[in-house]
């Protein structure tokens, strides 16, 4: 699909994952917006096939202006909503002002209620930009607490490094049939999300429980205190399980999801500033408890 601004304007096209030098192109748009690279996504299994991105392109072939709607089915309040989620939004600076974001923005939505999505949800760091289509954001809340009593019964984990095609492979199995880590704020499926954020961010550590034949997202700061930021397996394991399989006694625990699968309890503290996640459609819904989705769940 192939539309002009004008006769010297930038040109939409819309689904050109498929084509490398697209991929490529967007690939570019992020690093020079938000300094990230998504390149190693393609290694790790490429970009989520339900993706449909919707750009404008220059005549030189580089990405002005990106949005990408993927499908995001997730569980709010113990119900799977078919849900579609936003991600990779960018323009480029010499393109603002110009309407091309509003304009893929605008066709993003429209696809997604053509696709009979009933929710859409984003993360962004503006949210006062998206407001006007609908969108409201939910308060995030982690948990932090004390460290359970050590488990008995847990053999030690092995690290996992998707780099590695063995442990890709593991992972992707994994995450086929996974479990949401709680019952009132968590994604269904995310694999391409979970891989790329793997690599996004170097402290992340993965680590298997083969007993459990679970994914542990983890990290670990110089103060002693264990972030829990996903658990991918099909029946989520105590938290007391995954420490001692972990092999650590950390000095304090914060768990980023609701844990109402962890056999642990913690208080739930509101995220402050920052990425907020928003929600169009579903009236005002919102979680019955405090949660937020999985770090490894932003996109």
């Amino acid at each position: 699909m192939a539309e002009r601004l004008d006769s010297a304007g930038p040109t939409f096209r819309q689904d050109y994952f498929g084509d490398a030098a697209g991929w490529a192109a967007l690939v570019c748009l992020l690093r020079d917006i938000f300094g990230i690279d998504i390149g190693p996504l393609q290694q790790l299994g490429g970009p989520d096939p339900t993706s449909m991105p919707f750009g404008w392109f220059d005549a030189e072939g580089e990405l002005a202006a990106n949005i990408s709607a993927f499908a995001l089915p997730f569980v709010l309040n113990g119900r799977i909503v078919h849900a579609a989620g936003l991600q990779s939004g960018a323009v480029r600076p010499p393109w603002r002002g110009h309407g091309l974001y509003r304009d893929v923005t605008v066709k993003a939505l429209d696809w997604c209620e053509r696709q009979g999505f009933e929710a859409v949800i984003l993360y962004t760091d503006k949210p006062s930009l998206y407001e006007p289509y609908g969108f409201h954001a939910i308060p995030l809340h982690r948990y932090e607490g004390a460290a359970p009593a050590p488990s008995s019964s847990a053999a030690p984990a092995r690290p996992l490094l998707p780099t590695n095609a063995d442990d890709l492979a593991l992972l992707q199995s994994l995450l086929k049939i996974r479990s949401p880590v709680s019952t009132s704020l968590a994604v269904t499926v995310n694999a391409a999300m979970f891989l790329i954020n793997t690599q996004l961010d170097p402290d992340i550590r993965i680590s298997f429980l083969a007993e459990r034949e679970a994914a542990i997202a983890w990290k670990m700061d110089e103060a002693g205190r264990f972030s829990l930021l996903d658990v991918v397996a099909a029946e989520i394991p105590p938290l007391a399980v995954i420490l001692t399989g972990l092999e650590i006694a950390p000095a304090s625990v914060e768990v980023l999801f609701r844990p109402d699968k962890l056999s642990w309890e913690g208080a739930p503290q509101q995220l402050e500033g920052g990425t907020r996640l928003m929600l169009r459609g579903l009236g005002d819904a919102a979680p019955d408890f405090p949660a937020m989705l999985s770090p490894m769940a932003e996109f």
